[in-house]
Protein backbone atom coordinates (compact mmCIF):
# COMPACT_ATOMS: atom_id res chain seq x y z
CA UNK A 1 0.00 0.00 0.00
CA UNK A 2 2.48 2.65 1.18
CA UNK A 3 6.13 2.22 0.25
CA UNK A 4 9.04 4.33 1.47
CA UNK A 5 12.34 4.47 -0.45
CA UNK A 6 15.32 6.23 1.11
CA UNK A 7 18.41 7.85 -0.38
CA UNK A 8 21.19 10.24 0.56
CA UNK A 9 23.33 8.41 3.09
CA UNK A 10 27.08 8.15 2.97
CA UNK A 11 30.39 8.93 4.62
CA UNK A 12 31.26 12.36 5.98
CA UNK A 13 33.86 13.84 8.30
CA UNK A 14 32.92 15.17 11.71
CA UNK A 15 31.47 18.65 11.41
CA UNK A 16 30.18 18.00 7.93
CA UNK A 17 26.67 17.71 6.59
CA UNK A 18 24.47 15.15 4.90
CA UNK A 19 20.91 15.21 3.64
CA UNK A 20 18.60 12.22 3.62
CA UNK A 21 15.40 11.85 1.67
CA UNK A 22 12.52 9.42 1.80
CA UNK A 23 10.13 9.18 -1.13
CA UNK A 24 6.72 7.65 -0.61
CA UNK A 25 4.33 6.00 -2.99
CA UNK A 26 0.73 5.19 -2.22
CA UNK A 27 -2.47 6.95 -1.20
CA UNK A 28 -3.12 9.83 1.20
CA UNK A 29 0.49 10.82 1.80
CA UNK A 30 -0.39 14.36 2.89
CA UNK A 31 -2.14 13.23 6.07
CA UNK A 32 0.72 11.04 7.25
CA UNK A 33 2.98 11.96 10.09
CA UNK A 34 6.57 11.15 9.17
CA UNK A 35 9.67 10.56 11.21
CA UNK A 36 13.26 9.45 11.26
CA UNK A 37 14.84 6.83 13.48
CA UNK A 38 18.36 5.49 13.68
CA UNK A 39 20.11 2.38 14.91
CA UNK A 40 23.81 2.22 15.72
CA UNK A 41 25.70 -1.10 15.94
CA UNK A 42 24.84 -2.91 19.15
CA UNK A 43 22.23 -0.35 20.17
CA UNK A 44 18.46 -0.08 20.09
CA UNK A 45 16.67 1.85 17.39
CA UNK A 46 16.01 5.38 18.63
CA UNK A 47 13.86 8.33 17.68
CA UNK A 48 15.54 11.19 15.80
CA UNK A 49 12.90 13.56 14.45
CA UNK A 50 9.27 13.71 13.36
CA UNK A 51 6.98 16.11 11.51
CA UNK A 52 3.22 16.41 11.22
CA UNK A 53 1.31 16.42 7.94
CA UNK A 54 1.50 20.19 7.33
CA UNK A 55 5.05 20.70 8.56
CA UNK A 56 3.85 23.09 11.27
CA UNK A 57 4.92 20.87 14.17
CA UNK A 58 8.19 19.04 14.65
CA UNK A 59 9.92 17.05 17.40
CA UNK A 60 13.59 16.24 17.82
CA UNK A 61 15.64 14.01 20.05
CA UNK A 62 17.63 16.23 22.39
CA UNK A 63 21.05 15.31 21.03
CA UNK A 64 20.19 16.48 17.49
CA UNK A 65 18.35 19.71 18.32
CA UNK A 66 19.92 22.65 16.53
CA UNK A 67 21.85 20.36 14.20
CA UNK A 68 19.19 18.37 12.33
CA UNK A 69 16.16 19.70 10.47
CA UNK A 70 13.23 17.63 9.30
CA UNK A 71 11.02 18.88 6.48
CA UNK A 72 8.54 17.54 3.97
CA UNK A 73 7.23 18.24 0.50
CA UNK A 74 3.82 16.66 0.17
CA UNK A 75 3.59 17.47 -3.55
CA UNK A 76 6.69 15.32 -4.08
CA UNK A 77 5.64 12.82 -1.40
CA UNK A 78 9.03 13.19 0.22
CA UNK A 79 10.39 13.82 3.70
CA UNK A 80 13.91 15.13 4.28
CA UNK A 81 16.43 15.15 7.08
CA UNK A 82 19.15 17.79 6.85
CA UNK A 83 22.00 16.87 9.17
CA UNK A 84 24.61 19.50 10.03
CA UNK A 85 27.55 19.54 12.44
CA UNK A 86 27.67 15.77 12.35
CA UNK A 87 29.42 13.86 15.11
CA UNK A 88 30.86 10.34 15.15
CA UNK A 89 28.08 9.32 17.53
CA UNK A 90 25.58 10.10 14.77
CA UNK A 91 26.87 7.07 12.88
CA UNK A 92 23.97 4.68 12.36
CA UNK A 93 21.54 3.22 9.90
CA UNK A 94 18.80 5.79 9.46
CA UNK A 95 15.20 4.77 8.80
CA UNK A 96 12.27 6.88 7.71
CA UNK A 97 8.78 6.01 8.87
CA UNK A 98 5.21 7.11 8.27
CA UNK A 99 1.76 6.60 9.68
CA UNK A 100 -1.64 8.23 9.75
CA UNK A 101 -2.28 10.73 12.53
CA UNK A 102 -4.53 13.69 13.40
CA UNK A 103 -3.57 16.97 11.77
CA UNK A 104 -1.41 18.41 14.54
CA UNK A 105 0.02 15.22 15.99
CA UNK A 106 3.68 14.20 15.92
CA UNK A 107 4.62 10.63 16.83
CA UNK A 108 7.92 9.80 18.53
CA UNK A 109 7.75 6.07 19.28
CA UNK A 110 8.72 3.26 16.95
CA UNK A 111 5.58 1.28 17.71
CA UNK A 112 3.42 4.19 16.53
CA UNK A 113 4.65 3.93 12.92
CA UNK A 114 3.29 1.35 10.50
CA UNK A 115 5.30 2.05 7.33
CA UNK A 116 9.11 1.95 7.14
CA UNK A 117 11.86 2.65 4.65
CA UNK A 118 14.69 0.24 3.93
CA UNK A 119 17.32 2.17 5.89
CA UNK A 120 20.43 4.00 4.74
CA UNK A 121 23.90 4.08 6.28
CA UNK A 122 25.32 7.31 7.68
CA UNK A 123 28.95 7.15 8.79
CA UNK A 124 30.71 10.08 10.44
CA UNK A 125 34.48 9.83 10.78
CA UNK A 126 36.50 11.63 13.43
Amino acid sequence: QVRLVQSGGGLVQAGGSLSLSCAASGPTFSIYVMGWFRQAPGKEREFVAAINWSGSSTRYEDSVKGRFTISRDNAKKTVFLQMNSLKPEDTAVYYCAADRAPLGVVLTHQYEYHYWGQGTQVTVSS
